[in-house]
């Protein structure tokens, strides 16, 4: 006989492909069969919402509830932190707890004011790496690490004052060399998330600086073995080296801080000793090369080099069956709630059918983003994106629901259903970014203008 583990889920948090297996009513009080059932349309997720509060799902036949165990995550408090480490596996490495600061880092500047001066220090921090991985192997060369330095720390300050303008920026490929776009998008992350810890502006300025170079050892390694999509034993071992060899040419820089070039000593160690060129466990490796660790994880796979990327949800999720092993848990969690399970920049269905793309993010409810939808129903463009506020439409639905005018189970809250796969129907983000920005651009200066006319 199969074995059944059932979990209990709320009837909000239900998606297609999950099996069905309990009620929290008798059978015979619904439509549905009575020997459980797979989920294979949003119109019986519906009828599931109509009937019941919440059902049980047998993970074993169908899909487990990612979703469910990220959005208890991204709600979690202080006090519930403090038991992390007990609930994490059996094979979880002892480390630290680390300590977030919410408090920090108050102030959000709009994004259609910060846009402007983030879009130019992207390219700016696109020319300074490029410079330098261009330039660590000519002899004799002077290599520009003031530059890089000070891009870094102008980085720093864009995602401090608004991490969506920066984070739309990463999000979208531009024609770079792939190690060149990693190292960026990467230190994007590592900010966002040293941000939402409450690291100091010191401490950001030294992540930025060891993510955007952690990778300046593969200018030693042949272009063929970078690109490969799988190597032997031994192609491993060389590949591994590239560590070595950046350790070598930052220490002969003597304007790189020793603790930049920690970072990029140890952004592929494992807490669990699994990672390399040392093989520390636990908190052997430092905080910030356990940032650089998680941020390189998560790029990797969302934006990896000739396969097919990951949604961001399914990256989230196998970062998150990695915790306690290969990366601190707590880490893990707070990096979730750090980007959101979708970051903005992420291409989303909706669970009535249509299609957007995450344009900002709520930060008290990172389930609850604005979306621009672009696509309808039936995946048709409409002649004029819609912006929709998910937590906004929540309150308004609620309040309707609360005035007794409409009960539960009348009214469908707008929701996320599923993230899809960069490039899915085509969708030019570039181009709603650049629109959404505009009105957001618009509305900002005129309401500056109401403020000096009244």
């Amino acid at each position: 006989m199969k074995a059944v583990k059932q979990i209990k889920i709320d009837t909000n948090e239900l998606t297609i492909g999950m099996y069905v297996s309990g009620l929290d009513r008798p059978w015979t009080q619904t439509p549905f069969p009575l020997q459980g059932f797979y989920i294979r349309d949003r119109e019986e997720i519906k009828q599931l919402k109509v009937h019941c509060n919440y059902v049980y799902i047998d993970v074993l036949k169908g899909s487990a509830p990612v979703k469910t165990d990220l959005r208890k995550l991204s709600n979690m408090g202080v006090k519930s932190k403090k038991n992390l480490r007990a609930e994490s596996s059996a094979t979880a490495v002892s480390a630290s707890p680390i300590r977030v600061r919410d408090d920090v880092y108050t102030e959000i500047t709009p994004i259609g004011r910060e846009i402007g001066e983030a879009k130019a220090l992207h390219q700016q921090v696109y020319r300074a790496v490029g410079t330098v991985l261009s330039q660590v192997n000519v002899d004799n060369q002077q290599v520009p690490i003031k530059e890089t330095k000070r891009a870094a720390s102008a980085m720093v300050d864009s995602i401090v004052r608004n991490p969506d303008a920066f984070t739309w920026l990463a999000k979208v490929r531009e024609k770079d060399e792939h190690t060149y776009s990693h190292a960026v998008r990467s230190a994007v992350w590592a900010l966002l998330f040293g941000r939402h810890i409450g690291l100091p502006k010191p401490e950001l300025d030294v992540l930025a600086m060891g993510v955007l170079l952690k990778d300046i050892g593969k200018t030693r390694l042949p272009r063929k073995l970078i690109e490969a999509t799988e190597r032997t034993a031994e192609e491993q071992r060389e590949y591994e080296q590239f560590v070595v060899y950046g350790l070598d040419i930052l220490k002969k820089l003597p304007e790189v801080k020793p603790r930049v070039i920690s970072v990029v000593k140890t952004h592929c160690e494992r807490v669990n000793g699994s990672g390399f060129p040392s093989h520390l466990r636990g908190d052997k490796v430092p905080l910030l090369g356990k940032i650089a660790g998680i941020v390189t994880f998560y790029d990797e796979t969302t934006n990896p080099r000739n396969k097919n990327p990951l949604s961001p949800s399914k990256a989230v999720s196998m970062l998150y069956e990695a915790r306690g092993t290969g990366f601190q848990d707590d880490l893990v969690v707070e990096f979730i709630r750090a980007i959101g399970l979708y970051p903005t920049g992420t291409l989303v269905e909706l669970n009535t059918g249509e299609v957007g793309v995450v344009v900002e993010q709520n930060f008290e409810r990172r389930l609850k983003p604005r979306v621009m939808v672009v696509l309808d129903a039936t995946k048709q463009e409409l002649s004029t994106p819609r912006l929709i506020d998910l937590s906004e439409d929540e309150k308004q639905k609620r309040a309707m629901i609360d005035s007794g005018k409409y009960v539960a189970g009348e009214i469908e809250y707008v929701e996320i259903s599923q993230d899809l796969k960069p490039g899915t129907y085509n969708i030019d983000i570039t181009n709603i970014r650049d629109e959404y920005i505009e009105s957001t651009q618009a509305k900002g200066l005129l309401a500056r203008l109401k403020e000096k006319l009244f």
